[in-house]
């Protein structure tokens, strides 16, 4: 292997590090500063340099991308290290703003009713969620973050059809409790 793919190699593993997030070949590409060819040349260096050696990490490929992530044997270990203590109410608010993300905290009060007041701050400052003033209202716009995402190991939503908002919240309820 050229020191040249070596590099490319590194890079990579220090933008999968950075990003957190699953990177199309385009997008690593494009962040690493090369063609295609010689990003997938550093992706498959960096795959087979991880699993050459005994790691808590690797690099996988998704249907979203490549990711760097901690091996499935440690998953054990990181929710011991990283515990979330969610109640069922925040867990629920987490939910609806994942399966509408974004969505506007005014549209969220209307779907989960006022309990998203104490929710959303408990979310935002465990990281899962992002807040932001919207422009064009007076209410904040809300998402899921690149931790919501590693955390509860979902690579892609699912696509909603627009639904009424009790429709929403009895959908929400019945995917929370298990009740289907």
């Amino acid at each position: 292997m050229s020191k040249q793919n070596i590099a490319i190699a590194i890079k990579i593993e220090a933008i999968l590090y950075l990003k957190g997030k699953p990177l199309s070949l385009s997008e690593i590409a494009d962040y690493a500063g090369c063609d295609r060819a010689t990003a997938e040349e550093g992706i498959i260096e960096l795959m087979d340099n991880y699993a050459r050696r005994d790691s808590a990490l690797e690099v996988v490929e998704t249907s979203n991308g490549y990711s760097l992530q901690v091996r499935s044997d440690f998953h054990d270990l990181v929710k011991i290290l990283i515990p979330v203590e969610l109640g069922v109410g925040a867990l629920r608010t987490l939910a609806a703003i994942a399966l509408n993300s974004p969505i506007l905290q005014s549209d969220l009060i209307e779907l989960r009713g006022s309990g998203v007041y104490q929710h959303v701050p408990e979310l935002v400052e465990l990281g899962f969620v992002r807040k932001r003033r919207d422009g064009e209202s007076r209410s904040y716009s809300l998402q899921v973050t690149p931790k919501f995402h590693q955390y509860f190991q979902i690579d892609q939503l699912p696509e909603i059809i627009p639904k009424t908002v009790k429709e929403q919240q009895l959908e929400l309820e019945l995917e929370v409790t298990g009740d289907r």
